[in-house]
């Protein structure tokens, strides 16, 4: 009859498949190609090294830098490093446990930190290959997109220039990466972005808020929240804030603790000498 007719068609419709068990024969395993090592261990992203490493051939030897940034639990590290057939090569390097040298003694990881060891590391590589007098890069931090521009002057040399390299990071608007990137656009080192990454950039308007970013910047969401708790719990104030209340670092301190490293930091961006 029709009824059944239509139990038969739709029990073979929804019928499942049976158990298909995988098979490694011989053929499988001589055409198995093992992966790189740091690929197998899951550090290093091949497709992006790639495009980051290769350079043209009709620029020789000359070597391709990489702004790599990578953050730890406890620390923030800002290499420039280029490519060499038996490794990469560091050329300079600034850590976020420098940042005491500075001022800066606590959160050594948050934004503001971040910023501050990208800015770091651009004054110390640019000391490092005489350009820091000639790029001083952006003097008056407002928070407004800024890229180093070569200079006028005839035989100038031209701004040092890195690619940045964020690892396995994911690129989300905000990361501490950008705060590293906007940190050594400012020290006067180019950096091929745009602005569409840092915080306070509305992907509706296309259109960065300066003063979100300057607030960043300056530690002034953290000030924020150190009000916030203050008023709503004064409890959880006194223990997430115990150092910066042991310091004497209050909200109305923050944004000075921050300026006063930058001014230090381009005054003597030199590494402390190795005990």
């Amino acid at each position: 009859s029709q009824t059944r007719r239509t139990h038969t068609v739709l029990d073979k419709l929804f019928v499942l498949p049976p158990f298909v068990k995988v098979v490694k024969n011989k053929a499988y395993y001589k055409r198995y190609q093992t992966k790189y090592r740091r690929r197998r261990e899951g550090k290093t992203d091949y497709y992006a090294r790639k495009r980051l490493v290769t350079q043209a051939k009709n620029k020789y030897n000359s070597p391709k830098y990489r702004f790599v940034v990578r953050i730890t639990n406890k620390d923030i590290i800002c290499q420039f490093v280029y490519a060499k057939l038996t490794g990469d090569i560091v050329l300079s390097a600034a850590y976020a446990h420098e940042l005491p040298r500075y001022g800066i003694e606590l959160g050594l990881t948050n934004w503001p930190a971040a910023y501050a060891t990208g800015l770091l590391a651009a004054r110390r590589v640019l000391q490092k290959l005489g350009l820091d007098e000639k790029y001083e890069g952006n003097q008056e931090i407002d928070g407004s997109f800024y890229q180093v521009e070569a200079l006028d002057e005839e035989d100038a040399p031209r701004p040092f220039k890195a690619f940045l390299d964020v690892g396995l990071r994911r690129t989300t608007t905000g990361s501490r990466v950008f705060a590293a990137l906007k940190g050594v656009a400012d020290g006067g080192v180019y950096v091929p972005h745009s602005e569409s990454r840092f915080p306070g950039y509305d992907n509706q308007e296309k259109k960065l808020d300066a003063e979100v970013l300057r607030k960043y910047i300056f530690g002034g969401h953290v000030a924020e929240y150190m009000e916030y708790l203050m008023e709503e719990d004064p409890e959880v104030y006194k223990r997430q804030f115990a150092n910066y209340i042991a310091n004497e670092i209050g909200p109305d301190e923050v944004e000075d603790v921050y300026s006063s490293a930058h001014e230090k930091i381009r005054e003597d961006p030199s590494p402390s000498p190795k005990k």
